[in-house]
Protein backbone atom coordinates (compact mmCIF):
# COMPACT_ATOMS: atom_id res chain seq x y z
CA UNK A 1 0.00 0.00 0.00
CA UNK A 2 1.29 3.46 -0.87
CA UNK A 3 2.01 5.66 2.14
CA UNK A 4 1.67 9.42 2.38
CA UNK A 5 5.44 9.82 2.15
CA UNK A 6 5.29 8.21 -1.31
CA UNK A 7 2.29 10.22 -2.47
CA UNK A 8 2.35 12.15 -5.73
CA UNK A 9 1.06 15.66 -6.33
CA UNK A 10 -2.58 14.63 -6.80
CA UNK A 11 -2.48 12.57 -3.62
CA UNK A 12 -1.02 15.49 -1.68
CA UNK A 13 -3.94 17.65 -2.80
CA UNK A 14 -6.31 14.90 -1.68
CA UNK A 15 -4.62 14.82 1.71
CA UNK A 16 -4.75 18.59 2.12
CA UNK A 17 -8.43 18.63 1.14
CA UNK A 18 -9.21 15.91 3.67
CA UNK A 19 -7.30 17.68 6.43
CA UNK A 20 -9.22 20.89 5.67
CA UNK A 21 -12.56 19.05 5.88
CA UNK A 22 -11.59 17.45 9.19
CA UNK A 23 -10.66 20.88 10.56
CA UNK A 24 -13.99 22.26 9.38
CA UNK A 25 -15.83 19.38 11.06
CA UNK A 26 -13.97 19.98 14.31
CA UNK A 27 -14.89 23.68 14.20
CA UNK A 28 -18.55 22.91 13.42
CA UNK A 29 -18.84 20.54 16.37
CA UNK A 30 -17.21 23.09 18.69
CA UNK A 31 -19.91 25.63 17.74
CA UNK A 32 -22.47 23.37 19.44
CA UNK A 33 -20.45 21.60 22.14
CA UNK A 34 -18.76 24.05 24.53
CA UNK A 35 -15.72 23.43 26.70
CA UNK A 36 -15.10 19.85 25.60
CA UNK A 37 -12.31 20.30 23.08
CA UNK A 38 -10.35 17.29 24.28
CA UNK A 39 -13.46 15.10 24.18
CA UNK A 40 -14.27 16.31 20.65
CA UNK A 41 -10.72 15.63 19.47
CA UNK A 42 -10.60 12.15 20.99
CA UNK A 43 -14.00 11.26 19.54
CA UNK A 44 -12.97 12.48 16.10
CA UNK A 45 -9.73 10.51 16.37
CA UNK A 46 -11.74 7.39 17.21
CA UNK A 47 -14.06 7.81 14.23
CA UNK A 48 -11.20 8.65 11.84
CA UNK A 49 -9.44 5.50 13.03
CA UNK A 50 -12.58 3.51 12.16
CA UNK A 51 -13.35 2.54 15.76
CA UNK A 52 -15.99 2.80 18.46
CA UNK A 53 -15.91 4.98 21.58
CA UNK A 54 -17.25 4.65 25.11
CA UNK A 55 -18.12 8.07 26.57
CA UNK A 56 -18.04 8.00 30.37
CA UNK A 57 -19.43 10.93 32.35
CA UNK A 58 -22.16 12.07 34.68
CA UNK A 59 -25.51 13.18 33.19
CA UNK A 60 -25.79 16.63 31.64
CA UNK A 61 -22.35 16.90 30.02
CA UNK A 62 -23.67 16.86 26.42
CA UNK A 63 -22.66 13.29 25.59
CA UNK A 64 -25.90 12.63 23.71
CA UNK A 65 -25.73 16.01 22.01
CA UNK A 66 -22.14 15.33 20.96
CA UNK A 67 -23.10 12.11 19.18
CA UNK A 68 -26.10 13.71 17.43
CA UNK A 69 -23.97 16.71 16.42
CA UNK A 70 -21.21 14.48 15.06
CA UNK A 71 -23.73 12.57 12.96
CA UNK A 72 -25.04 15.78 11.41
CA UNK A 73 -21.60 17.36 10.91
CA UNK A 74 -20.06 14.23 9.38
CA UNK A 75 -23.09 13.52 7.18
CA UNK A 76 -23.84 10.16 8.79
CA UNK A 77 -27.14 8.39 9.27
CA UNK A 78 -27.35 8.36 13.08
CA UNK A 79 -29.78 6.57 15.37
CA UNK A 80 -30.15 6.34 19.12
CA UNK A 81 -31.07 3.44 21.38
CA UNK A 82 -31.86 4.09 25.04
CA UNK A 83 -30.63 1.02 26.87
CA UNK A 84 -32.94 -0.19 29.65
CA UNK A 85 -33.16 -3.45 31.63
CA UNK A 86 -36.10 -4.67 29.53
CA UNK A 87 -34.44 -3.98 26.17
CA UNK A 88 -34.13 -7.13 24.06
CA UNK A 89 -31.57 -7.99 21.35
CA UNK A 90 -34.30 -7.86 18.70
CA UNK A 91 -34.97 -4.23 19.67
CA UNK A 92 -31.46 -3.44 18.42
CA UNK A 93 -30.86 -5.90 15.59
CA UNK A 94 -34.37 -6.25 14.20
CA UNK A 95 -36.63 -9.27 13.86
CA UNK A 96 -38.46 -11.42 11.34
CA UNK A 97 -42.20 -11.01 10.93
CA UNK A 98 -44.61 -13.38 9.24
CA UNK A 99 -46.44 -11.79 6.33
CA UNK A 100 -49.32 -13.14 4.31
CA UNK A 101 -49.72 -12.16 0.67
CA UNK A 102 -52.98 -11.51 -1.16
CA UNK A 103 -52.83 -15.05 -2.53
CA UNK A 104 -52.64 -16.47 0.96
CA UNK A 105 -49.01 -17.53 0.90
CA UNK A 106 -46.93 -16.77 3.96
CA UNK A 107 -43.30 -15.76 4.22
CA UNK A 108 -40.95 -14.18 6.69
CA UNK A 109 -39.64 -10.66 6.18
CA UNK A 110 -36.77 -9.16 8.15
CA UNK A 111 -37.42 -5.75 9.68
CA UNK A 112 -34.10 -4.02 10.29
CA UNK A 113 -33.44 -2.58 13.72
CA UNK A 114 -31.71 0.68 14.64
CA UNK A 115 -28.26 -0.96 14.39
CA UNK A 116 -28.57 -0.57 10.61
CA UNK A 117 -27.16 2.94 10.54
CA UNK A 118 -23.78 4.60 10.23
CA UNK A 119 -23.56 6.12 13.71
CA UNK A 120 -25.33 4.32 16.54
CA UNK A 121 -25.65 5.92 19.94
CA UNK A 122 -25.99 3.33 22.68
CA UNK A 123 -27.20 5.55 25.51
CA UNK A 124 -26.42 4.22 29.00
CA UNK A 125 -25.25 0.92 27.55
CA UNK A 126 -24.63 -0.61 30.97
CA UNK A 127 -28.34 -0.42 31.86
CA UNK A 128 -29.20 -3.31 29.51
CA UNK A 129 -28.75 -6.98 30.37
CA UNK A 130 -25.60 -8.84 29.21
CA UNK A 131 -27.72 -10.68 26.65
CA UNK A 132 -28.71 -7.40 25.03
CA UNK A 133 -25.22 -5.91 25.34
CA UNK A 134 -23.84 -8.93 23.49
CA UNK A 135 -26.09 -8.12 20.52
CA UNK A 136 -23.60 -5.40 19.62
CA UNK A 137 -20.50 -7.60 19.77
CA UNK A 138 -20.70 -8.99 16.25
CA UNK A 139 -21.79 -5.63 14.87
CA UNK A 140 -18.85 -3.80 16.43
CA UNK A 141 -16.23 -6.35 15.45
CA UNK A 142 -17.40 -7.68 12.08
CA UNK A 143 -19.68 -4.85 10.86
CA UNK A 144 -22.47 -7.37 10.31
CA UNK A 145 -25.22 -9.08 12.30
CA UNK A 146 -26.74 -12.56 12.18
CA UNK A 147 -30.47 -13.01 12.64
CA UNK A 148 -32.16 -16.41 12.25
CA UNK A 149 -28.98 -17.80 10.69
CA UNK A 150 -28.78 -15.11 8.00
CA UNK A 151 -25.99 -12.54 7.93
CA UNK A 152 -26.74 -8.92 7.12
CA UNK A 153 -24.03 -6.38 6.29
CA UNK A 154 -24.18 -3.06 8.12
CA UNK A 155 -23.83 0.28 6.31
CA UNK A 156 -20.33 1.68 5.90
CA UNK A 157 -18.92 3.44 7.77
CA UNK A 158 -20.36 2.00 10.99
CA UNK A 159 -19.52 3.36 14.43
CA UNK A 160 -20.92 2.84 17.92
CA UNK A 161 -20.65 5.71 20.39
CA UNK A 162 -21.88 4.42 23.75
CA UNK A 163 -22.42 6.41 26.94
CA UNK A 164 -22.08 5.32 30.54
CA UNK A 165 -22.69 7.02 33.89
CA UNK A 166 -19.75 6.28 36.23
CA UNK A 167 -21.65 7.14 39.43
CA UNK A 168 -25.07 5.50 39.46
CA UNK A 169 -24.42 1.75 39.37
CA UNK A 170 -27.66 0.47 40.90
CA UNK A 171 -29.55 -1.66 38.40
CA UNK A 172 -26.67 -1.72 35.91
CA UNK A 173 -24.70 -4.54 34.29
CA UNK A 174 -20.97 -3.83 33.94
CA UNK A 175 -19.72 -4.39 30.41
CA UNK A 176 -17.71 -7.62 30.04
CA UNK A 177 -14.02 -7.26 29.23
CA UNK A 178 -14.51 -8.76 25.76
CA UNK A 179 -16.94 -6.01 24.83
CA UNK A 180 -14.88 -3.25 26.42
CA UNK A 181 -11.97 -4.37 24.26
CA UNK A 182 -14.07 -3.68 21.14
CA UNK A 183 -14.15 0.01 21.99
CA UNK A 184 -11.11 1.67 20.48
CA UNK A 185 -11.18 4.37 23.18
CA UNK A 186 -12.79 5.17 26.49
CA UNK A 187 -13.30 8.92 26.65
CA UNK A 188 -13.86 10.48 30.06
CA UNK A 189 -16.19 13.49 29.85
CA UNK A 190 -15.54 15.98 32.65
CA UNK A 191 -17.19 19.25 33.69
CA UNK A 192 -16.50 22.30 31.47
CA UNK A 193 -14.46 25.19 32.81
CA UNK A 194 -16.06 28.43 34.02
CA UNK A 195 -15.84 30.39 30.76
CA UNK A 196 -17.13 27.49 28.67
CA UNK A 197 -20.08 27.00 31.03
CA UNK A 198 -20.81 30.75 30.94
CA UNK A 199 -20.84 30.65 27.13
CA UNK A 200 -23.04 27.56 27.17
CA UNK A 201 -25.48 29.20 29.61
CA UNK A 202 -25.93 32.26 27.45
CA UNK A 203 -26.14 30.38 24.15
CA UNK A 204 -28.63 27.69 25.17
CA UNK A 205 -31.17 29.71 27.17
CA UNK A 206 -31.88 32.41 24.60
CA UNK A 207 -34.49 32.60 21.87
CA UNK A 208 -32.14 31.50 19.09
CA UNK A 209 -31.23 27.85 18.72
CA UNK A 210 -27.71 26.92 17.64
CA UNK A 211 -27.94 25.03 14.35
CA UNK A 212 -25.59 22.28 13.30
CA UNK A 213 -23.89 22.85 9.97
CA UNK A 214 -22.70 19.88 7.90
CA UNK A 215 -18.99 19.84 7.10
CA UNK A 216 -18.40 16.39 5.59
CA UNK A 217 -20.20 13.54 3.91
CA UNK A 218 -20.02 9.82 4.67
CA UNK A 219 -17.81 9.36 1.62
CA UNK A 220 -15.49 12.14 2.82
CA UNK A 221 -15.16 10.32 6.11
CA UNK A 222 -14.42 7.00 4.42
CA UNK A 223 -11.75 8.69 2.29
CA UNK A 224 -10.17 10.16 5.44
CA UNK A 225 -10.24 6.74 7.11
CA UNK A 226 -8.40 5.26 4.14
CA UNK A 227 -5.81 8.04 4.41
CA UNK A 228 -5.29 7.27 8.09
CA UNK A 229 -4.13 3.75 7.25
CA UNK A 230 -1.61 5.17 4.78
CA UNK A 231 0.08 7.47 7.30
CA UNK A 232 3.66 6.22 7.81
CA UNK A 233 4.74 5.40 11.35
CA UNK A 234 8.40 5.66 12.30
CA UNK A 235 10.26 2.88 14.08
CA UNK A 236 10.59 5.06 17.19
CA UNK A 237 6.81 5.43 17.46
CA UNK A 238 6.24 1.70 16.84
CA UNK A 239 8.70 0.86 19.60
CA UNK A 240 7.03 3.37 21.94
CA UNK A 241 3.63 1.75 21.36
CA UNK A 242 4.97 -1.75 21.97
CA UNK A 243 6.95 -0.68 25.02
CA UNK A 244 3.97 1.11 26.57
CA UNK A 245 1.43 -1.66 25.99
CA UNK A 246 3.73 -4.49 27.03
CA UNK A 247 4.90 -2.62 30.14
CA UNK A 248 1.28 -2.50 31.33
CA UNK A 249 1.12 -6.31 31.54
CA UNK A 250 2.15 -7.85 34.87
CA UNK A 251 3.19 -11.06 33.07
CA UNK A 252 5.80 -9.29 30.93
CA UNK A 253 8.33 -8.62 33.67
CA UNK A 254 6.99 -5.12 34.10
CA UNK A 255 7.78 -2.56 36.79
CA UNK A 256 7.23 -3.29 40.45
CA UNK A 257 4.13 -1.05 40.49
CA UNK A 258 2.50 -2.94 37.62
CA UNK A 259 3.25 -6.30 39.19
CA UNK A 260 1.82 -5.14 42.53
CA UNK A 261 -1.26 -3.29 41.35
CA UNK A 262 -2.36 -4.51 37.89
CA UNK A 263 -4.56 -7.63 37.79
CA UNK A 264 -4.48 -7.92 34.00
CA UNK A 265 -3.15 -5.72 31.25
CA UNK A 266 -3.98 -4.77 27.66
CA UNK A 267 -3.80 -7.31 24.85
CA UNK A 268 -2.55 -6.96 21.26
CA UNK A 269 -5.76 -5.18 20.23
CA UNK A 270 -4.57 -2.25 22.38
CA UNK A 271 -1.42 -1.94 20.27
CA UNK A 272 -3.49 -1.99 17.09
CA UNK A 273 -5.88 0.63 18.48
CA UNK A 274 -3.03 2.88 19.57
CA UNK A 275 -1.34 2.59 16.17
CA UNK A 276 -4.50 3.67 14.35
CA UNK A 277 -5.28 6.39 16.88
CA UNK A 278 -1.87 8.10 16.65
CA UNK A 279 -2.13 8.04 12.85
CA UNK A 280 -5.58 9.65 13.00
CA UNK A 281 -4.38 12.31 15.46
CA UNK A 282 -1.46 13.20 13.23
CA UNK A 283 -3.69 13.53 10.17
CA UNK A 284 -6.24 15.59 12.10
CA UNK A 285 -3.47 18.01 13.06
CA UNK A 286 -2.23 18.20 9.46
CA UNK A 287 0.93 16.16 10.08
CA UNK A 288 2.07 13.35 7.79
CA UNK A 289 3.54 11.20 10.55
CA UNK A 290 2.75 10.65 14.26
CA UNK A 291 5.20 11.27 17.08
CA UNK A 292 5.86 9.77 20.49
CA UNK A 293 3.86 12.66 21.96
CA UNK A 294 0.80 11.32 20.13
CA UNK A 295 1.35 7.98 21.83
CA UNK A 296 1.48 9.63 25.26
CA UNK A 297 -1.58 11.81 24.53
CA UNK A 298 -3.73 8.84 23.51
CA UNK A 299 -2.39 6.27 25.98
CA UNK A 300 -5.09 6.90 28.58
CA UNK A 301 -8.19 6.71 26.33
CA UNK A 302 -6.84 3.62 24.55
CA UNK A 303 -5.60 1.70 27.61
CA UNK A 304 -7.77 2.68 30.59
CA UNK A 305 -10.62 0.26 29.75
CA UNK A 306 -8.22 -2.55 28.81
CA UNK A 307 -6.60 -2.78 32.26
CA UNK A 308 -7.85 -3.75 35.70
CA UNK A 309 -6.39 -3.10 39.12
CA UNK A 310 -6.34 -5.67 41.91
CA UNK A 311 -7.93 -5.23 45.32
CA UNK A 312 -4.69 -4.08 46.91
CA UNK A 313 -4.36 -1.22 44.42
CA UNK A 314 -7.93 -0.06 44.97
CA UNK A 315 -7.44 -0.18 48.73
CA UNK A 316 -4.37 2.05 48.39
CA UNK A 317 -6.21 4.55 46.20
CA UNK A 318 -4.27 3.73 43.05
CA UNK A 319 -6.07 4.55 39.78
CA UNK A 320 -5.68 3.17 36.27
CA UNK A 321 -5.05 6.66 34.91
CA UNK A 322 -2.29 7.19 37.45
CA UNK A 323 -0.59 3.94 36.46
CA UNK A 324 -0.78 4.88 32.77
CA UNK A 325 0.64 8.35 33.43
CA UNK A 326 3.62 6.85 35.24
CA UNK A 327 4.19 4.34 32.43
CA UNK A 328 4.16 7.17 29.88
CA UNK A 329 6.94 8.96 31.74
CA UNK A 330 9.23 6.03 30.99
CA UNK A 331 8.58 6.34 27.23
CA UNK A 332 11.32 8.38 25.55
Amino acid sequence: MQTLSEANGDAVQEIEASVAKIAEARAAISEVIYGQEQVIDQTLVTVLAGGHALLVGVPGLAKTLLVHTMGAVLGLDDKRVQFTPDLMPADILGSEVLEESERGSRSFRFLKGPVFCQLLMADEINRASPRTQSALLQAMQEKQVTVAGVRYELPAPFHVLATQNPLEQEGTYPLPEAQLDRFLTQIDVNYPDLEAERRMLLATTGSEEVKVRPAMTAEDLRAAQRLVRRVPVGEKVVNAILELVRSARPEEGASEEVERHVAWGPGPRASQALMLAVRARALMDGRFSPSVEDVKALAAPVLRHRMALNFSARAEGVTVSGVIDRLCRNII
